[in-house]
C-alpha cells in the first residue's frame, strides 16, 4: 500500500456539497465552515482563497486550490477590496446572504449553483469533503492551509470530466460526483507532490527511496507482523545500522517509532468506526492483548483506548 492510498482511505466525498458560483466583479464568497478538506477550482477568470488563519493565496484560471482544515475562509477577486460577501456557504450545505437570509430565486441559478448570472465572469467549481479518522489526519497534518495545482496533464482530463457530469442531471448523479470528486483529489494531490516546488512531507518523499521505501510499504501493508529492525533491515536488504539511520534521516524518527504511531492511529480509528473490542483491535495492530496497546495508548496519547471509543460515541454521525 503507497502513502496516498494509506492516508486517503477515510477522506471521502460521500454526499459531497458541489457547487458552481457565476459571479461578476467585485466579488466574494465566505465559506463559514470547510467540511475538513475543501476544493476550489477557477473555471473562468483568476481568484484568491483568503483563509481566516493565513496570507491570501492566488489561484489562476483552470488551477485547482486545496483548502484544509475546517476554520473559515473566503474565494474573491480582490483580497484588498474586502468586498461583502456575495454570499455565504455554509457547512450543511446551505447558502445564505450576509445577514442570514435565504439568497432566494436572484441569486439561485439551479441545483448546485449560484450567482447572479450564468454568464458571468467568473466562475467558481467547489467540493467538500469529510475527513474521517486519524490515519487520514495524518495527511492534512501533512499539507499546507492552501495548496494549488496548475490544470495540466492527467488532472485536466479528470477536472473536464467532472464538470461535464456537473452539467447533467441524471439519475445516480450524486454518486457519480462522489467518485468524481475523488479521483479529483487524489489527481490533484499526486500533481501537487510531484511538482519541484513542492514540499511534500518526509514520509511521502521516503517511499521512494530504495531502502526505505521498502520498509514503509512493509509496515503498512502487514503492521500486525511481529516487527523487529532486524527483520526490517532484510525487508531493505540492508544491515540494522544502515536502516536505522537511513530511515531516521528520511522519516525524522526510528523506524520502530513510526510503527508505534502507524499502529495507534490504525487502533483508533478501528475503535471509532467497529464495535471490535479493544482486545481484537489490539491483535489486529500487532499488540498481544489489550493492557499492552492501553500502556502504548497512554504513553503517546494520554488515553486509554476505551475512553477514546466512548469519546467517538458521543460525537455527531458526521464527524
Amino acid at each position: 500500500m503507497d502513502a496516498l492510498t494509506a492516508l486517503l482511505s477515510e477522506v471521502r466525498a460521500e454526499g459531497a456539497l458541489f457547487g458552481r458560483s457565476y459571479l461578476t466583479p467585485p466579488w466574494s464568497v465566505r465559506f463559514t465552515e470547510g467540511p475538513g478538506l475543501t476544493m476550489v477550482v477557477m473555471l473562468r477568470r483568476s481568484g484568491w482563497v483568503v483563509p481566516d488563519d493565513g496570507p491570501p493565496v492566488a489561484v489562476g484560471e483552470g488551477e485547482v486550490a486545496v483548502v484544509t482544515g475546517s476554520a473559515p475562509f473566503t474565494v474573491t477577486d480582490d483580497p484588498g477590496a474586502r468586498t461583502p460577501p456575495t454570499y455565504l456557504a455554509h457547512g450543511d450545505g446551505r447558502c445564505t446572504t450576509g445577514d442570514g437570509r435565504d439568497i432566494g430565486d436572484d441569486l439561485r441559478l439551479g441545483a448546485r449553483t449560484c450567482g447572479p448570472d450564468l454568464d458571468a465572469p467568473a466562475a467558481v467549481l467547489t467540493g467538500g469533503f469529510q475527513v474521517r479518522g486519524r490515519v487520514s489526519a495524518r495527511l492534512l497534518h501533512a499539507l499546507p492551509r492552501v495548496l494549488v495545482v496548475p490544470h495540466e496533464g492527467e488532472l485536466c482530463a479528470v477536472l473536464d470530466l467532472t464538470t461535464a457530469e456537473i452539467e447533467r442531471t441524471e439519475p445516480g448523479q450524486q454518486a457519480v460526483l462522489d467518485r468524481l470528486l475523488d479521483l479529483l483529489l487524489l489527481t490533484t494531490l499526486r500533481t501537487w507532490f510531484a511538482q519541484p516546488g513542492a514540499d511534500p512531507p518526509a514520509w511521502y518523499r521516503a517511499f521512494g527511496d530504495p531502502v526505505v521505501g521498502p520498509v514503509l510499504r512493509a509496515l503498512h501493508a502487514a503492521p500486525a507482523r511481529p516487527w523487529t529492525v532486524a527483520a526490517l533491515a532484510t525487508e531493505a536488504g540492508v544491515s540494522r545500522a544502515t536502516l536505522a539511520r537511513r530511515f531516521t534521516e528520511l522519516v525524522g524518527e526510528p523506524p520502530m517509532a513510526y510503527l508505534t504511531g502507524w499502529r495507534l492511529s490504525l487502533a483508533a480509528d478501528l475503535l471509532a468506526r467497529t464495535d471490535a473490542t479493544v482486545d481484537a483491535v489490539a491483535h489486529q495492530v500487532g499488540y498481544g492483548s489489550a493492557f499492552g496497546l492501553s500502556v502504548a495508548f497512554q504513553r503517546v496519547h494520554g488515553t486509554r483506548p476505551s475512553r477514546l471509543r466512548v469519546a467517538a460515541e458521543l460525537a455527531p454521525a458526521d464527524r
